[in-house]
């Protein structure tokens, strides 16, 4: 492998933002990056079974379980992006109002089918729908996508009423129409990090893509993917 191109594996969740971040690196620093996005289960699977790549880009916790088991870099994890989770329908349908927790209930409630991914928006919303009593009421109506789908995808052929998904994933794709963020009451933000590979032959480098991904000259592009920076 080249010094100046490094391969990162990352969920479906950062894929644009990453191809983004990876071109301004390129400009600035001179490294390129190869990006390949997938469903997060199928990544972080397939780092533990010793898959080579440079770096990682999913969810914190999902970093922090790879680096504990020893295939990531203890003390490398950079945290890149904050993403929240919108509500999507096929473009064209009613519009259901989701302005506040009451509504955004009422409308999964009424909704005759619903999706959210297996990531960790599906999870938050599982364990809300347990929180408002309704789990059993809705758990027949609820797609699950497998890991790598787009949920937007199942909402716009029509196959889901509702759809649940990180921002990010949701607002490029045609066919559906976003409704808006969950309400703050129920909002889910999940911090997105990289980290470095135990195999990564090129660590200095790997580490200094990393930072910059993460400084402030990629809030723009975090901003215009739906995102928002990671820093305190």
């Amino acid at each position: 492998m080249s010094a100046s191109r490094i391969n990162i594996i990352s969920s479906m969740a950062t894929r644009q933002v990453l191809l983004d971040l990876a071109a301004q690196c390129e400009a600035a620093l001179g490294v390129g990056a190869t990006i390949e996005s997938v469903g997060g289960v199928d990544a972080a699977r397939r780092v533990r079974d010793g898959e080579a790549f440079d770096a990682v880009v999913l969810a914190a916790n999902a970093i922090d379980q790879l680096v504990a088991a020893g295939h990531l870099v203890a003390g490398s994890r950079t945290d890149l992006v904050r993403s929240g989770v919108a509500v999507a329908v096929r473009a064209g349908a009613a519009r259901p109002d989701i302005s506040d927790e009451t509504s955004l209930m009422q409308a999964v409630l009424a909704a005759r089918s619903l999706s959210y991914s297996t990531g960790p928006s599906g999870l938050h919303l599982a364990s809300l729908f347990d929180r408002w009593g309704i789990a059993e009421q809705v758990k027949e109506r609820i797609v699950q996508t497998p890991p790598g789908v787009a949920v937007g995808a199942l909402v716009a052929r029509g196959e889901v009423e509702l759809g649940f998904q990180q921002l990010s994933e949701l607002m490029h794709l045609s066919g559906i129409e976003v409704l808006g963020p969950l309400p703050p009451a129920t909002q889910i933000v999940t911090t997105f990090s990289g980290a470095l590979s135990v195999h990564s032959n090129q660590p200095a480098i790997v580490r200094s893509v990393l930072d910059f991904m993460a400084s402030p000259a990629g809030d723009g592009v975090r901003r215009r993917q739906g995102m928002e920076p990671a820093r305190p």
